[in-house]
């Protein structure tokens, strides 16, 4: 079984909660009327606020540490702030640039080189001092800034939605993001997924924030830190079942069980794209915790307007904690992750505990006429490198077999989305499937048969897949195929922001949490996208989807991700359809390892 992750993200879709807009509007006492277009300067104003005087923050007794969401924001006047972050390649290092609109004209303003090193977002830009009630300084850290961290209007007049995408994305071989804090609107400064709790005993704080120098000579900020006086609360599990009532944190459950919800709520079958919605799946993360999830779960952490990481990690089959709680639940296993998020955060339907995203409707009945392949643009499947690379004993009871497993992305670089429609014939166990293609203009003027959807009956998976979207192979050092992945189906949702900076590259991509698409056991139809810029994280876990290395020698081989293997897809480009991901095997048998170098400049595993 596996679980649809993660981080991302989301459909990216209208941000804060009005509750978050009006704190830092009402706190903030930054309203004003919009700058007059005549004396309005070329560059955004920022300034750095605290939405409120004072904050209180949990320490929990099983799990101590504080997350330092101090209600601190980065507000943008007299235009948008926005960046553009790129690689050119993997062998490339990550460049920033400033890009500047004054009304049609656009100019750009490079960032100092090395400034920013990945895709996280500005590195050491918050400087946080706490000092206890004695005076005495307890804690000096800096902090990153993800510009688009959730954020909210700080002005009536301030545009209704932000144009930026949310969150800054993890996946270590993301190509192209694009930050932005919208004119007349403010982001949360606090690191949130990438922050590390901080240990502080029970007691009264004062935190002091402010930019570091180096951001506030290149963006022209104001050296105004804010100061907020700091509650720590100390708590407990055991005393909150005592008291008969779930933490005034925990997230409140959906109205509606997940399993009557439509769409996507079994992608916790599908190896990893639960991470946006599978928070509330209950049943699906109970089979996991067979894996060894603990008897209770861990305590959640307060809802917070921190830095969500809701385009990530795709299709694990342990998701991680939900978008607007990330921080508060990673340290434990990932069974414990996969059956704490069932208790919080979001639930089929949502990106970030609150949001609702739109369905992206397939069409009632299946196409008439001749199929064509009109000459309109098409999407651009590419493969990434494989990564979250690990060996694991498989999860079965009986010991000594050995099983690599691996994360695996294949996104679309455009400049067209990829549409697959399933239609059933009254029944019949597998729906026809279909490729739609559309003018410039969004009007539909083709399609073409394109395989089939079956329906996985599976525990954690009870949704159906499209098949042959992708294979996986490990290969033999002279790149032939030692062992096959026999995961080759496949429900599709933009789990990942690969590269936001392609041609016609949406930044909020509506089936980002397995809501949208995957249907029912029941359904006559269903509609599967990947949008241009995203990608679809898979996390090939358990057997048959992991690499069974049991009975192979040590030494080098490479996971090939191979997307669109038969081609069924019709797309710009087939040539760049493989990734290979080399690794090298060690260890005895039911002991194996694995070691994974760099992929060029890309250091993660």
């Amino acid at each position: 079984m596996m679980t649809r992750s993660p981080q991302g993200r989301t459909n990216r879709l209208t941000r804060p909660s009005i509750a978050v807009a009006v704190a830092v509007a009402v706190t903030a006492g930054v309203v004003a009327a919009a700058p007059d277009a005549r004396t309005a300067e070329p560059t955004p104003k920022l300034s750095l606020i605290a939405a409120s005087t004072s904050v209180t923050l949990d320490s929990w007794k099983d799990d101590p540490g504080v997350y330092l969401d101090l209600g601190t924001y980065l507000t943008s006047e007299n235009g948008a702030f926005e960046l553009k972050v790129t690689r050119k390649s993997y062998k490339d290092p990550v460049v920033a640039t400033q890009v500047l609109r004054n009304g049609k004209k656009t100019t750009t303003k490079a960032l100092p080189a090395g400034l920013v090193k990945d895709f996280s977002g500005l590195p050491g830009f918050a400087q946080i001092s706490v000092t206890d009630a004695a005076g005495k300084t307890v804690l000096k850290q800096t902090e990153a800034f993800c510009p688009n961290n959730a954020s909210g209007r700080i002005r009536p007049d301030a545009p209704a939605n932000s144009k930026y995408p949310q969150s800054c994305p993890v996946n270590p071989f993301t190509l192209g993001s694009v930050w932005g804090v919208e004119n007349g609107w403010a982001s949360n400064t606090y690191a949130g997924y990438y922050a590390k709790p901080v240990q502080l005993a029970a007691g009264s704080y004062t935190a002091k924030i402010s930019v570091t120098k180096k951001y506030r000579d290149l963006f022209g900020i104001a050296n105004k830190p804010q100061t907020v006086k700091v509650t720590v609360r100390e708590r407990s599990w055991e005393e909150e079942e005592g008291s008969g009532s779930a933490p005034r944190s925990a997230a409140p459950q959906s109205a509606k069980s997940a399993a009557g919800q439509p769409g996507h709520q079994g992608h916790t079958g599908h190896g990893g794209h639960e991470g946006h919605q599978q928070a509330a799946d209950a049943p699906a993360a109970s089979a996991h915790a067979a894996h060894g999830a603990p008897a209770r779960p861990e305590a959640p952490a307060a809802r917070t307007t921190g830095a969500a990481p809701t385009f990530n990690v795709g299709h694990g089959p342990y998701p991680p904690a939900p978008p607007a709680l990330p921080w508060a639940l990673k340290k434990e296993s990932l069974q414990r992750q996969a059956f704490s998020a069932a208790k919080v955060g979001d639930r089929p339907g949502q990106t970030d505990g609150s949001r609702q995203a739109p369905a992206a409707r397939p069409n009632a009945k299946r196409p008439t006429g001749r199929a064509t392949v009109p000459d309109v643009p098409k999407p651009d499947l590419r493969s990434l490198p494989a990564y979250g690379i690990t060996v694991n004993d498989g999860y079965e009871e009986k010991a000594g077999r050995d099983y690599l497993a691996f994360s695996a992305n294949v996104w679309n670089a455009g400049p067209a989305k990829l549409v697959v429609d399933g239609f059933r014939s009254p029944g019949k166990e597998l729906m026809d499937a279909y490729q739609y293609f559309y003018d410039a203009k969004g009007k539909q003027v083709g399609y073409t048969p394109t395989g089939t959807m079956e329906w996985d009956p599976r525990p954690g998976h009870e949704h159906w897949h499209f098949t042959d979207f992708a294979s996986y192979r490990l290969l033999k050092a002279d790149k032939k195929e030692s062992v096959r992945s026999g995961k080759e189906a496949f429900c599709l949702a933009n789990t990942d922001a690969v590269d936001y900076t392609v041609k016609n590259a949406n930044w909020h991509p509506d089936n980002t949490d397995l809501s949208t698409a995957c249907g029912q056991e029941n359904s006559i139809s269903v509609r599967e996208v990947l949008d241009v810029g995203s990608g679809d994280t898979y996390t090939q876990d358990l057997p048959g989807q992991s690499f069974d290395i049991t009975g192979l020698p040590n030494g080098t081989y490479y996971i090939q991700v191979l997307a669109n293997p038969e081609n069924r897809l019709k797309e710009t480009n087939h040539k760049n359809n493989s990734a290979l991901r080399k690794v090298v095997l060690g260890g005895k048998k039911g002991a194996r390892t694995v070691e994974v170098p760099a992929h060029e400049l890309v250091n993660a595993n």
